[in-house]
């Protein structure tokens, strides 16, 4: 599909030598040629005008509309009057520039028509990317770009602008109850960049060799790009289960690992909150083992009917990474997250921010910042709290009237539930069946760094992105097959 430039088309590179000997024209004629027939330019792209161009190139707009005349006559190009020159669709060449007709391609073998869309897509992690706040995200990029400074617009510090870490810091400690100071804030692309940021600079200290991973948690490395791109950093992988009351603690002390990866407030994918208790053991553990913690504080601004449950580093700020993002709050395109990292250790993940890419969007940074400090950011997560409210409600309903043998669990914040399966289902031949029914279903299994056919079959149901009315008939397609 040609690419609509609108308004001032790009500028085209066409190279004249003015010392040749063959004439300027036949230059131009034979250039835009080959550009059409090598695929430089496509079927339907507008030209510049013949003004345009012979200004471009230095040449008289004779010449061009001259040039332009030509192979419109051999059918390089159409022209309707008051409409641009653009390609034509020429296809494939014979001897003699002369177009021929396209032969319908064949249908690649065992090509099936397009299948219908889902009913509904339960796809975990994925908030409600049509209520992503486009008028006030556009505001607000209109306010950073009017206020900026020109310093702003240089490279800046790879820690990231210094108005959203000081505008991060005080929001984590009002809304989370954190440590937080803006000289031990970095700014990232996300939580992936940030937890490998952190890992980075503790092994090229030196201080972790082993990292552990909640289980189930992100997975297999063959599952989660998270754990892949950790191995590659030369650190060993480890994980340790998680029961009903969060990480088993107990078993990270016995694990090696000198580094564990948690989602205390709201463990993904199981939903338990960390108890007190644990909180506290984790804490202890990082302490006296000298070990950290990389807490993802990935949707704690969700909650329904449970009390809020403030973030763990408050417990050990010297030794617990606070990692955040906007992409659940707001839309993964955001790409930004942030890292708050042990006053020590803050350099060196600037450091090696600053390695990785020099820096995030400075314009985006201070977009955030913009809609964090005029209340339009807590105004859109208040509007989303009560729109995921209203699908967990229903939900949850949809299970009591289709499927009352499953009894949801994990919904206390969030906008994902754990559906457990009678013993022996098989996750993944009921994904497929489900899928057949125009139902997109996703297995705890895929979340497993070991993955073991006796553990417990369940379903990791995401609402985020799913329509409210289709909850009813998607788990009425799909009944039938939950046991």
């Amino acid at each position: 599909m040609a690419i609509e430039w609108s308004g001032l088309s790009p500028e085209l590179l066409v190279r004249l030598d003015r010392a040749a000997r063959q004439p300027l024209r036949a230059q131009l004629e034979a250039s835009l040629r080959e550009a059409i027939r090598g695929g430089r330019l496509r079927a339907g792209e507008r030209l510049p005008s013949s003004r345009e161009l012979a200004r471009e190139l230095g040449v008289s707009r004779g010449m061009v509309q001259d040039c332009y005349g030509q192979l419109l006559a051999e059918g390089y190009l159409t022209s309707r009057t008051g409409s641009a020159t653009r390609v034509a669709d020429i296809g494939a060449h014979q001897a003699g520039d002369q177009p021929v007709a396209r032969p319908a391609a064949a249908p690649p073998p065992g090509r099936h028509p397009p299948e219908p869309p889902l009913i509904a897509d339960f796809r975990p992690g994925v908030p409600d990317l049509s209520s992503f706040p486009r008028a006030d995200w556009a505001w607000a990029v209109r306010q950073a770009c009017a206020h900026a400074a020109d310093a702003d617009l240089g490279y800046g510090d790879p820690h990231g602008s210094p108005v959203l870490r000081d505008v991060l810091a005080g929001y984590l400690r009002r809304v989370r109850a954190a440590a937080a100071s803006p000289e031990q804030m970095i700014i990232s692309t996300g939580f992936a960049q940030g937890v490998n940021l952190a890992l980075r600079a503790l092994a090229r200290q030196g201080d972790v060799t082993c990292v552990a991973f909640e289980d189930p948690g992100y997975g297999s490395a063959q599952a989660d790009e998270t754990v892949r791109a950790v191995l590659a950093t030369g650190l060993r992988v480890t994980y340790v289960p998680v029961d009903e009351h969060g990480l088993v603690v107990g078993e990270l002390a016995a694990s090696g690992a000198q580094a564990v990866v948690v989602t205390p407030a709201h463990q993904s994918p199981t939903g338990v909150v960390l108890s007190p208790a644990r909180r506290h053991a984790l804490a202890d553990w990082a302490l006296r083992g000298s070990g950290y913690v990389i807490e993802d504080d990935y949707d704690s601004e969700f909650r329904y009917d449970s009390e809020p449950v403030g973030a763990l580093q408050g417990l050990a700020p010297e030794r617990v990474f606070l990692l955040g993002t906007a992409s659940k709050a707001l839309a993964p395109a955001v790409r930004l997250g942030w890292v708050h990292a042990p006053s020590p250790l803050a350099a060196a993940v600037a450091a090696e921010k600053e390695m990785s890419d020099r820096g995030s969007c400075t314009i985006d940074q201070l977009a955030l910042a913009t809609l964090l400090t005029t209340g339009r950011y807590d105004r859109h997560l208040r509007r989303m709290r009560t729109v995921y409210a209203a699908r967990r409600t229903a939900l949850t309903a949809a299970f009591g009237r289709h499927a009352p043998q499953i009894r949801l669990t994990g919904l206390a914040a969030g906008f994902q539930a754990v559906a457990p399966l009678p013993p022996g289902a098989g996750e993944t031949a009921l994904i497929a069946a489900a899928h057949d029914r125009r139902v997109g279903l996703y297995g705890i299994g895929e979340y497993r760094g070991h993955p073991d056919a006796a553990a417990p079959p369940a379903l990791v149901m995401g609402f985020g992105n799913v329509r409210e009315r289709a909850i009813e008939p998607a788990i009425a397609a799909v009944a039938g097959l939950l046991g």
